[in-house]
């Protein structure tokens, strides 16, 4: 008989052996645990027909119309199991822990693997998550004004050893209406936050953890709320870098761009950033000046992300001047004083 397991022990065991995820292909793009394997036991029209079924006629017959959807599947069922679970132990979930898992998980026992089953399913795995964003970890923030090169800093910590996590990393977006630049789209708020957690939950709390200072939002995706409540209770580190040397970092990061993906990323903040404003950036595009635009385009930002910290202040402020935009010596004058923090 497959093992129940609790969202704790089944993500613990998870670390050394496989997920299989039985639900459907639409369920599992929308949100899957890290690292889980599809095996659907219905493909999307097969489980609306079988949903629709149980609706219209009844559990019985909705049973029924599983079992003949699924039997011809049985030796992919296998072919997958050989393929993902050669030590012929796996883990397997459903949406609620329920008929699918359970039955996917039998015929696995049936021919020879032993099958954890998570008790709630899915649903149970994103309650837990969602409720250990509230662990006590000490968080260190990073801020500061567009083009400060904050996400370059964030990485030299991890080099210096520090605990970090890169929230536009796993966002696939870097926060402003030129963030998507670069990536390949974003995933949904649902597997960001998944994404998260597993990162979340490998952090030392004996340790800091670096984090860069974000709104509630990443281009499309949003931050749990109590990940967020947390990051505004922490203590901020706001880099200061010299205007001219943020005027130079985002050209270098975004003049490599097609204009035309430029004039499109100007025109969503048209109306916040003026009229005027936008005109001229525009003017300055088409010129190839592509530091006038970064400098127009900052001085938005610069205002945008003031009012972001008055709407969402941060519980303390610490104010460190930055005399050049060099990552590794940035990272290493915010270790040292965190370091000072600690001795006072």
């Amino acid at each position: 008989m497959p093992t129940q397991l609790t969202p704790d022990i089944f993500l613990h065991l998870a670390k050394n052996m496989p997920v299989i995820d039985v639900r459907s292909p639409g369920e599992y793009i929308q949100g899957h645990i890290p690292g889980a394997f599809n095996v659907p036991l219905f493909n999307n029209e097969e489980r609306a027909k079988v949903g629709t079924t149980y609706i219209q006629t009844g559990r019985e017959e909705a049973i029924e119309l599983g079992l003949e959807l699924v039997k011809p599947k049985f030796g992919r069922f296998l072919n997958a199991a050989r393929e993902i679970a050669p030590g012929r132990k796996l883990l397997i979930h459903c949406w609620r822990g329920g008929m699918r898992s359970e039955s996917l998980a039998g015929f696995y026992e049936e021919n020879g693997y032993e099958a954890g089953l998570l008790v709630g399913g899915y649903k149970a795995y994103r309650k837990y998550i969602r409720g250990e964003f509230s662990r006590p970890l000490k968080t260190i923030l990073i801020g500061g004004m567009t083009g400060s090169g904050k996400t370059e800093i964030l990485h030299a910590l991890a080099q210096h050893g520090e605990q970090i996590i890169d929230l536009e990393a796993l966002a696939n977006h870097k926060g402003s209406s030129f963030g998507h630049l670069g990536f390949d789209g974003q995933p949904t708020t649902e597997q960001f936050e998944n994404d998260l957690f597993a990162q979340w939950e490998t952090v030392d709390e004996t340790k800091p953890v670096w984090i860069e200072h974000e709104s509630n939002s990443i281009g499309t995706v949003f931050l749990p709320d109590t990940f967020f409540s947390k990051m505004n209770n922490s203590l901020m580190f706001r880099v200061n870098m010299p205007f001219g040397f943020r005027v130079k970092r985002i050209v270098n990061e975004y003049a490599q761009f097609p204009p035309e993906l430029l004039e499109n990323a100007l025109s969503r903040i048209r109306l916040r950033m003026g009229t005027l404003a936008h005109k001229k950036a525009l003017q300055a595009l088409g010129n190839r000046d592509f530091d006038k635009v970064a400098a127009i385009t900052l001085e938005y930002y610069d205002k945008t992300y003031a009012l972001a910290l008055e709407r969402h202040p941060v519980r303390k402020v610490i104010d460190i001047d930055m005399e050049n935009d060099a990552a590794e010596s940035n990272a290493d004058l915010l270790i040292q004083k965190l370091k000072q923090l600690a001795e006072i």
